[in-house]
């Protein structure tokens, strides 16, 4: 089993050779970082550096999405595979290993569905046995520490909003992460990908994120600039990565996706939510979803701008 990126690190810290080279790789990829030019035969020293971990579990280490210090197991990964973004958005790997499957948070859930199917529903539905979404809140409501996270970052994105672009969405985007990482996905995906007849239901399911404060901006940046946003954040440029890689599209394919695993791509979907990328579905009667960005002025790079907004736009895989 490949080990995490934070053991690994510590492993190789323990070691003089591997110590050295890597220190020497953490410097190369902060002037990456901070795009500083780096002479000749500094790029050539990076390049070697990156060569001599080859046998180092450093190279084939990975992160998870719901384990402590992930930021930190992240920038240990990108530090070794800093060549990955080197002028080129179209990262090569996802940082995350695929998670295990957690049988007993599917238990979780099936019980508090069936306790709640048990009750009268137009008490618990509101007379509206049609509307799935209100469904997958109640559900959520009967488990404390889902109602606790959602209600949390509901209170954070909220703060501010409304009109003006004053809400703290840095600290909006912290509180969904939290929700989407600790909470079950049997609850976020019920709440996320609900199942909608009805404007009033579609509604309810585009503002599960809170869209005035983690989606939106007064005006529409360009979808270059919200890139740039993502990929100077090591969470953002990692759920990019893995997006990336879990909904890739393919025309051949007979499903359109490259590694036919829809779980996957919406798994990588939620990962977005939360981050500079963050996406959301364009009104209350529609399925399609989007980034908040545009691709007017964008110059010479009007074709690298269109394939940024075409991977959540145009995506068959989603």
């Amino acid at each position: 089993a490949r080990s995490d990126c934070i053991s690994a690190e510590q492993q190789c810290l323990s070691d003089s050779g591997c110590n050295a080279t890597y220190h020497l790789l953490e410097t190369c990829a902060l002037a990456k970082t901070r795009l500083l030019p780096l002479a000749q035969d500094s790029r050539l020293r990076c390049l070697r550096a990156g060569l001599e971990l080859g046998n180092s579990s450093l190279l084939h280490c990975r992160c998870h999405r719901r384990m402590k210090r992930q930021e930190h197991c992240l920038r240990v990964f990108w530090t070794v595979h800093s060549s990955m973004t080197d002028g080129d958005f179209q990262l090569e790997a996802s940082p995350y290993e695929n998670p295990a499957n957690e049988e007993h948070w599917k238990t979780d859930y099936n019980k508090l569905a069936a306790l709640l199917s048990g009750k009268d529903c137009n008490g618990y539905l509101g007379g509206d046995a049609t509307n799935p979404c209100l469904k997958a809140t109640h559900v959520c409501n009967l488990s404390k520490k889902c109602v606790r996270l959602r209600t949390d970052y509901a209170s954070i994105c909220t703060r501010g909003a409304g009109g003006e672009d004053t809400c703290d969405r840095r600290k909006c985007h912290r509180g969904l992460r939290n929700f989407f990482e600790k909470i079950p996905e049997d609850f976020t995906k019920r709440i996320l990908f609900c199942p909608c007849q009805d404007e009033l239901c579609g509604e309810r399911r585009r503002k599960t994120i809170v869209p005035d404060c983690s989606f939106q901006y007064q005006t529409k940046p360009n979808c270059l600039w919200l890139l740039d946003s993502c990929l100077e954040d090591p969470i953002c440029k990692s759920r990019l990565a893995d997006f990336q890689q879990n909904c890739h599209p393919a025309d051949t394919s007979p499903d359109g996706c490259w590694q036919h695993s829809h779980a996957a791509c919406l798994q990588a979907y939620m990962g977005m939510i939360g981050t500079p990328m963050t996406p959301n579905y364009i009104s209350n009667s529609s399925v399609e979803i989007s980034l908040w960005c545009t691709c007017e002025n964008s110059g010479n790079q009007k074709e690298k701008c269109d394939q940024i907004l075409g991977m959540f736009e145009s995506n068959k895989c989603l």
